[in-house]
């Protein structure tokens, strides 16, 4: 027993001494080579679209919750011309009408050169709103608190308007809204797959890394390295890895953010940018969103270093079975 003892301590410290020696010389795992730098390119590009999907879900999600507070806030009557109309006068009619009404914070008469850019993506610009049958709009601000009653207001309306209608827009945001949480639920799961994806790569990564230099792994091993100082190197490893190409990704994703960003800006005044706008804001996923970018940066690479320090015990795992099995 003291001998078996004493050798078990000295193959320890044989064990150690190489450790450390190895470790001044030159890491288990190859700091560069072609597969690493394979490996930098497929974690950038997985999180850059990780991050683009993640941007994508945050505009959706804002997006959703300010058509969610508009509907609250706005409401549109719409008076459709007729021959005998005096347009300008029913305006004001219905505008009087809306603006006594209980709950109601404010009318707007939409006047006609904004009809006008409105009509503009389809039928051009140099439009005269007066020869053509065009239904002109009255915006109605209403207060969320204590909304008006829309079919006592209707009602209001076509009894002294017969072509005038009122939409309080609710219908339609409805649908856009479901639409936009489905679009949330797609998004988040294509994440997941994203991320799915990449702990595979890594681990493919890992076990063609460990075969490469499976020798020395197996000398440490032998010689009564414990499991976590080797997992430990790859670990290390494959973390910088990991994080290189996820901050690469990332930092792709959030200039395409601020490009997009910029150019909508740009072009705000332009019948596109104010469609666009009226869809999506700025297309500006907010601080939330870029520190969403950070965090999934962070969490790609922690499941690079998590996935490989896993692969890695297993395979150790797998060698003592053999071990046993052998004996």
């Amino acid at each position: 027993m003291t001998e078996a003892s004493g050798s078990h301590d000295r193959a320890g410290i044989a064990a150690r001494a190489f450790a450390r020696t190895r470790r001044r010389q030159a890491p288990i795992v190859p700091s560069q080579n072609v597969a690493g730098r394979a490996l930098v390119i497929v974690i950038a590009i997985m999180t850059f679209l990780s991050c683009l999907t993640f941007g994508a879900v945050t505009l959706v999600r804002d997006t959703a919750a300010m058509w969610e507070s508009q509907i609250s806030r706005e409401a549109t009557i719409q008076i459709k011309p007729s021959g005998e109309l005096d347009m300008d006068a029913a305006l004001a009619t219905a505008a009087e009408i809306a603006g006594s009404t209980a709950g109601v914070k404010g009318v707007k008469i939409v006047d006609r050169e904004a009809t006008a850019r409105l009509l503009e993506p389809w039928l051009g610009s140099g439009l005269d709103i007066d020869e053509l049958p065009v239904p002109r709009l009255i915006v109605v601000t209403i207060n969320p608190d204590d909304p008006p009653d829309f079919a006592t207001l209707r009602a209001n309306l076509t009894s002294q308007l017969p072509t005038a209608s009122l939409d309080d827009h609710r219908t339609w945001v409805d649908r856009l809204v479901a639409m936009a949480h489905s679009t949330v639920t797609i998004g988040l799961a294509v994440l997941a797959l994203m991320l799915a994806a990449t702990v595979l790569t890594v681990v493919f990564a890992t076990r063609g890394a460990m075969a490469g230099n499976g020798h020395i792994i197996e000398v440490l091993h032998f010689v009564g390295a414990e499991a976590r100082f080797i997992a430990r190197e790859f670990r290390g490893h494959f973390l910088v890895t990991g994080m290189k190409g996820a901050a690469a990704g990332g930092l792709a994703a959030i200039l395409v953010f601020i490009v997009f960003s910029w150019w909508l800006s740009r072009s705000m005044a332009t019948p596109g940018g104010d469609q666009m706008a009226a869809l999506f804001g700025n297309f500006s996923i907010g601080w939330s969103g870029y520190a969403g970018v950070v965090i999934v940066v962070l969490i790609v690479g922690a499941l690079t270093a998590a996935t490989s320090h896993v692969t890695v015990i297993a395979h150790l795992g797998d060698i003592e079975e053999r071990q046993t099995d052998g004996s």
